[in-house]
C-alpha cells in the first residue's frame, strides 16, 4: 500500500508543484490549503506524514501541531515544517513538538524535499 503525504500549504503553486514531484515518487498526496481543513483531513485520513507550512489561513500550523500532540490518534504521525519563517524562535518552537525537520522553502528545491519526504517515511 502507498504511503500518504498531506501536504497543508496556502500557495497553490507550490502545493501543487510538490503534489505532484511527491506522487512522482510514488506516494499518495492530499492537498489542503487552510489550516483548519488540513487539520480534518489529518483527522480523517491519517496520513504517513504532514508537510506543514506554518503561517496558514484559518488555523495557524503551531495550533495544527499543538492540535495534533492533543490527539492519540494523530500524535504520532511524523511533521515536516516548509515554511519560510527563519527565527530561531519559530524553529525552536516547532522543533519542541517533536518535528522530523525544519525546511525553509527558499532553500530546498522539489526534489530535495521529496528526499527527505522519503526519508522520514522509510523511518
Amino acid at each position: 500500500m502507498a504511503k500518504k503525504v498531506l501536504i497543508i500549504e496556502d500557495d497553490t503553486l507550490l502545493a501543487e508543484n510538490l503534489s505532484n514531484t511527491i506522487k512522482a515518487g510514488g506516494i499518495e498526496v492530499l492537498v489542503c490549503h487552510d489550516g483548519e481543513a488540513g487539520f480534518r483531513q489529518a483527522e480523517e485520513k491519517k496520513p504517513d506524514l504532514i508537510l506543514l507550512d506554518l503561517v496558514l489561513p484559518k488555523k495557524h500550523g503551531f495550533k495544527i501541531m499543538e492540535d495534533l500532540q492533543k490527539n492519540p490518534e494523530l500524535k504520532s504521525i511524523p511533521v515536516i515544517v516548509l515554511t519560510n519563517l527563519e527565527s530561531p524562535h519559530d524553529i525552536e518552537k516547532a522543533s519542541s513538538f517533536g518535528i522530523k525537520a525544519y525546511l525553509v522553502k527558499a532553500n530546498y528545491s522539489l526534489l530535495e524535499i521529496l528526499k527527505k519526504v522519503k526519508e522520514v517515511l522509510e523511518g
